[in-house]
């Protein structure tokens, strides 16, 4: 199913779960947040957020609520439904009807959901959050959740390629210090390319390396990564591709899964 402000990706997923993209046409915004921009922090209007965010809720079957985040590159993570829009760069559920969202403009957004659809996760990660262990960090909790024998599955969404995704040494060496396996060690090398033109900087990829952190967790099958956020900007926020074109001001798109309710 797709609308001009939104689609589920084409991955499977047990029957009683869905995820669902927003893009960046077919709302109430306008300027620099034309127009389905769905965060109320970036200087939007915020009956335009309003009446995105209904839109949005509207066009999913199955759910009833939508889960915000303040997102501060934090590795807080926190249960679904507990509270309005508190400081967290992740939540989970196992409750049917509520679904755990976050929002990119860049940042890999990565859905989790339980084999069995038992239970349900959204992930903010951008390279901080994979440097600092939102993914390792957090996972011995999602491991408890649902049927504690059924495996997760994640799904990356639309964010920075490698391409246009350059960064200095010291980020880089982050990355390498906290590869702590051999497998993490050689995703993290494969990850990372010297630029051509500017000396000590490198194209990171940083959805491989989320891929890799997550095989290495236990992740059976991790879908999605090959969609740009800065390339598409048809389909797409990207902040880094609005700063570099002069203007910090930038929507925001979000990445949703649920439980769908009976």
């Amino acid at each position: 199913m797709a609308s001009a402000f939104a689609y589920q990706p084409d991955i499977p997923l047990p029957d009683n779960i869905a995820v669902m993209v927003s893009r960046r046409d077919g709302g109430q915004s306008s300027g620099p947040y034309g127009s389905f921009n769905i965060a109320d922090h970036v200087g939007d209007e915020p009956d335009s957020v309003s009446a995105n965010r209904e839109l949005l809720l509207a066009e999913m079957t199955g759910a009833e609520q939508i889960q915000w985040l303040t997102q501060t590159h934090s590795c807080q993570m926190i249960k679904a439904g507990e509270s309005q829009s508190p400081n967290a760069d992740a939540c989970y559920t196992e409750e049917a009807g509520l679904a755990c969202a976050v929002m990119t403009a860049d940042c890999l957004p990565v859905l989790l959901w339980k084999e069995d659809g038992s239970a349900v996760a959204a992930v903010h990660a951008g390279w901080r959050g994979l440097a600092n262990g939102i993914l390792s960090e957090n996972f011995p909790e999602l491991r408890r959740l649902g049927s504690t024998d059924s495996p997760w599955q994640a799904y990356i969404g639309p964010a920075i390629s490698q391409a246009h995704f350059e960064v200095g040494v010291e980020v880089l060496e982050t990355f390498f210090e906290v590869a702590t396996t051999p497998e993490l060690l050689e995703a993290t090398v494969a990850a990372s390319e010297p630029s051509k033109l500017n000396p000590l900087k490198y194209h990171l990829n940083l959805a491989a390396i989320a891929r890799a952190q997550l095989l290495d967790l236990g992740v059976t099958a991790v879908f999605g990564g090959d969609e740009c956020s800065f390339e598409d900007s048809d389909h797409y926020f990207s902040y880094r591709r609005a700063s570099k074109a002069g203007d910090v001001r930038c929507g925001r798109m979000a990445s949703l899964i649920w439980r769908k309710q009976n």
